[in-house]
């Protein structure tokens, strides 16, 4: 990861060597990715919670990244995340948490440079989400974005604050949460007793755009959001039916709430009219996977690559687990997660030229934005 020596430098100079280093580097589309999230795109902060039950740093996940090692990823090799990163010019954003536990504060606003990733399994946008439904320790949006301050202030403290608002502004906020969200409130039947459906994505929209305006307040410019898969047809949900048939409950109020997301944020830009997003319509995507496999190269839709019991989902990738031997095969990894060449796909579908994908623009003209 590119490093710059700027400690109790400011002013112009600062800004030029930045730039010089980082912002105008062959291939880089952007100065940094900054990562905010869930399971999806968590890359190893997990790993550093020490009562976490959501963790993925054992086999046989990581299978097939390129170390045959698990870093923390829900997946048998790179995620969503990393392919982002890739297309970018960019290298994957690395944990959060590994960087402050193995760095001194003297050097620590280097390794931030390019980005970094606040993603945490089992996170949701609204606080306990993880802790009060599905009894995991994590890191909730909320955190996350404070976690995001102080990387700011660091970069400020080392680049000045016109050299760190001109890398912030023209740097990508990938945002990917919700989920868990949706999964606390299908399996809490006191949630739907205080909230009806549209009452708690209209939640979940107004307390994402509270953070959303937070980011704005210290730079935050350009966002990528990557809306709500149809979560009814992952493994663990289909196992509740005794069809395997997708959830349709679940379903409907993953759209629900992509749309109640696709409302906020129109309503964002009018608001904060220096802002640039793009919606990711993972929903369509994962659906036409579903749907009409063989298009994609997949031939198993229903069940886990790596699990037990029932579509391998009633247990999830443990090191007990069966994986299977071809996992480009599958659309799913574990119960709830993709795999790696379902990833990637999606990730090369919304990228470039894919309207009914990617609105307003897609992910590279949102990179050249402002550039």
């Amino acid at each position: 990861m590119a490093s710059i020596c700027v400690c109790g430098v400011r002013g112009f100079w600062v800004v030029f060597l930045v730039l010089l280093r980082l912002g105008c580097s062959e291939g880089q589309m952007v100065p940094a990715a900054f990562v905010l999230g869930d399971s999806l795109v968590d890359v190893g902060n997990n790993n550093h919670l020490p009562v976490s039950l959501a963790k993925a740093d054992f086999p046989h996940n990581g299978m097939d990244f390129p170390t045959k090692k698990a870093t923390g990823r829900f997946s048998n090799g790179k995620n969503t995340a990393d392919f982002l990163a890739e297309k970018l010019g960019l290298p994957p954003s690395p944990p959060y948490l590994a960087l402050v536990s193995n760095s001194s504060k003297s050097n620590s606003s280097s390794q931030f440079l390019t980005g970094v990733s606040f993603a945490s399994g089992g996170a949701g946008i609204l606080d306990g989400t993880a802790e009060k439904y599905k009894q995991v320790q994590s890191i909730p949006l909320t955190k996350q974005v404070e976690y995001y301050l102080a990387v700011h202030e660091s970069l400020v403290q080392h680049m000045g604050s016109s050299g760190a608002k001109q890398h912030v502004t023209k740097s990508l906020f990938i945002i990917v949460i919700g989920s868990n969200d949706i999964f606390g409130y299908s399996g809490s039947s006191d949630l739907r007793k205080q909230h009806t459906p549209q009452q708690y994505v209209d939640l979940m929209a107004s307390s994402l755009k509270d953070q959303l305006k937070h980011l704005h307040s210290y730079d935050a410019r350009k966002f990528a959001f990557v809306g709500l898969p149809p979560i009814g047809c992952c493994p663990s949900q289909r196992n509740q039916n005794k069809t395997a048939a997708c959830k349709e409950d679940t379903n409907s109020w993953s759209r629900m709430y992509n749309t109640a997301l696709q409302a906020m944020l129109k309503g964002l830009k009018a608001e904060l009219n220096d802002i640039s997003y793009s919606y990711l319509d993972t929903y369509a995507v994962v659906q036409n996977f579903v749907l009409n496999p063989s298009a994609y190269g997949f031939t198993e839709v229903k069940a886990a690559c790596c699990g037990l019991g029932n579509l391998n989902a009633k247990v999830g990738c443990l090191p007990i687990s069966h994986y299977c031997p071809d996992r480009r095969d599958h659309v799913f990894w574990d119960l709830y997660h993709p795999t790696e060449a379902a990833a990637r796909m999606f990730i090369d579908k919304v990228f470039h030229g894919a309207p009914q994908y990617a609105y307003p623009m897609d992910v590279q003209q949102l990179a050249t934005v402002g550039g």
